[in-house]
């Protein structure tokens, strides 16, 4: 497994002061961190910090807004990127969740401050404030068209609203518990929602209607994901035929990242089980790669590479540090992974 370099401060800021200084670490596994850090010396005379860094580490190229520093004993470099833009006014606590619109335009965002707000994303302005739920908000998503927002609470409610004019068009009950994560079929006339009472539901937002369930595990489901199946994949048969009002359901997969530290494959038109995997701790969350390839991250920090044909034993296990791995979403030919530290 390769080794880790990190920079434990926000640099951006520590070096736009002069003489400021960032921490750096260097974890290869099974070896001690190597420890140092990275000085700003002053400017050059086209404004670009002068950066040194201590014995162990080399700084290459920096620019106004990235540092390429390596790690020559573990051959191992990164490139470390100043945030494009900060916005600081939109929450004034953690953002537990947040999403962007399918053109770009605008952002949803929940937080522990027991807001969810739409924002404009080119300046952070914000647009609209939701208001709804009853207590905390854990999940907020666009839908594709990127004029409506799906969200879910700790009140077991799921609820669609306009961003146009933060109107609660939809509110869907039938949750035992609190809502700890959504999904969304296709273009959105069907969409999917998993609670801490242990099961993953289908409803129809034209109805206002839960089509079924689709899982009970029994044990919290803390983050699903819908995708289309491989055609090899058995998905199983329905026991009775789906409800017309069901659409884009046929050929997909539903993960379940459950508590009981089970990652769980479901037909979603069937309700049938197609796979069922053991991981170390809880798992908190997955993602799609392909229509073979999937990722689960666990709580104690493990993230699971699986072929969906053959899941009796993971394609490689990522482990950076012990802290939970919080959320995953695919990015060009890789993935990027929120983590609890």
């Amino acid at each position: 497994m390769a080794a880790t370099l990190r920079i434990q401060s926000d640099w951006s800021r520590a070096l736009s002061r002069d003489e400021g200084e960032a921490w750096l670490s260097c974890r290869s596994p099974g070896k001690p961190t190597l420890y140092g850090s990275v000085t700003r010396r002053g400017l050059s005379s086209d404004g670009v910090p002068d950066i040194a860094a201590s014995e162990g580490f080399v700084v290459g190229e920096v620019t106004k807004k990235s540092i390429l520093i390596s790690c020559p004993h573990e051959n191992v470099s990164t490139k470390f990127l100043a945030p494009y833009t900060s916005f600081s006014r939109i929450h004034q606590k953690s953002i537990t969740c947040l999403d962007i619109s399918s053109g770009g335009g605008l952002g949803v965002s929940t937080s522990t401050d027991g807001t969810m707000k739409i924002w404009q994303a080119a300046n952070g302005e914000i647009r609209r404030l939701l208001e709804g739920h009853v207590y905390d908000v854990n999940c907020c998503r666009f839908f594709p068209s990127g004029l409506v927002v799906l969200s879910g609470g700790m009140d077991a409610q799921l609820k669609i609203w306009s961003a146009e004019d933060a109107s609660c068009v939809v509110t869907f009950k039938g949750h035992k518990g609190g809502i700890l994560d959504t999904a969304i079929v296709d273009r959105g006339r069907n969409v999917l929602s998993c609670s801490r009472d242990g099961t993953a539901r289908l409803w129809d937002c034209g109805k206002s209607a839960c089509l079924g369930i689709i899982a009970d595990s029994g044990s919290p489901i803390n983050g699903i994901a819908v995708g289309t199946a491989d055609d090899s994949l058995n998905l199983g048969t329905p026991d009775t035929p789906p409800s017309e009002r069901e659409v884009g359901t046929e050929g997909k997969i539903l993960l379940l990242a459950r508590e009981d530290k089970k990652l769980q494959g479901v037909g979603l038109q069937s309700r049938q089980p197609v796979f069922l995997f053991v991981g170390s701790d809880a798992f908190n969350c997955c993602t799609f790669l392909s229509s073979t390839y999937i990722l689960a991250g666990t709580q104690d920090g493990n993230i699971y590479q699986l072929d969906v044909r053959n899941t009796n034993a993971p394609i490689q296990v990522i482990h950076r540090s012990g802290a939970p791995v919080l959320s995953l979403l695919p990015y060009r030919d890789g993935f990027i992974a929120s983590q609890g530290n």
